[in-house]
């Protein structure tokens, strides 16, 4: 019986303490409301009472509509998007003119695709062979399809030498091969 009334003052004196927390803190809440105020400047006011009321307009939208608008804007003035350079350290010293015209040569390719534009009709079977040979898992009938719709890519990024090896082999066979 006794844990029952305990309870029950418990509860009841939550209640009451409930009841006047808002007022508590709206008091709190007016009091600092009035030390803010006091401190803060006034906005500046617009010259113009149209781009206030737009400033008044803006400043009460989601921020949803807000990237709406901004989207609209953008969409509407033909504005395009940009992308804002990040800070970084000084820029160096240009280097002398008759240096950079030194080192301005072009870089020698190192890396090559081999492409079979063309071959003899005589030397079809032959060519047929190697392509099955060069491209694994390639049946007989894939590699005569391949050879057949020409031109086409053999290999991909083929070192310089095996490059020219495997063009001076097709060549032989009567194929037309080039490096690209």
């Amino acid at each position: 019986m006794a844990s029952r009334c305990s309870t029950l003052l418990c509860s009841t004196s939550r209640l009451a303490s409930a009841r006047f927390a808002p007022l508590a803190s709206r008091s709190r809440w007016l009091a600092t409301e009035a030390v803010s105020s006091s401190a803060a400047s006034p906005p500046p006011l617009p010259s113009d009472p149209k781009i206030g009321r737009i400033v008044d307009d803006i400043s009460g939208l989601t921020l949803l509509q807000a990237a709406d608008l901004v989207t609209l804007l953008k969409s509407r003035l033909n504005i395009q998007e940009i992308a804002m350079p990040a800070a970084s350290a000084a820029a160096p010293v240009a280097a002398p003119v008759e240096e950079a015209a030194v080192e301005e040569k072009p870089k020698e390719k190192t890396i090559f695709n081999l492409k079979l534009e063309s071959f003899d009709a005589a030397a079809k079977p032959k060519i047929i062979r190697e392509v099955k040979a060069l491209i694994p898992n390639l049946t007989l009938i894939d590699a005569k399809k391949f050879v057949e719709s020409v031109p086409q890519v053999l290999k991909e990024n083929m070192p310089k030498e095996d490059a020219d090896k495997l063009k001076a082999v097709l060549e032989k066979l009567g194929a037309v091969v080039v490096l690209e």
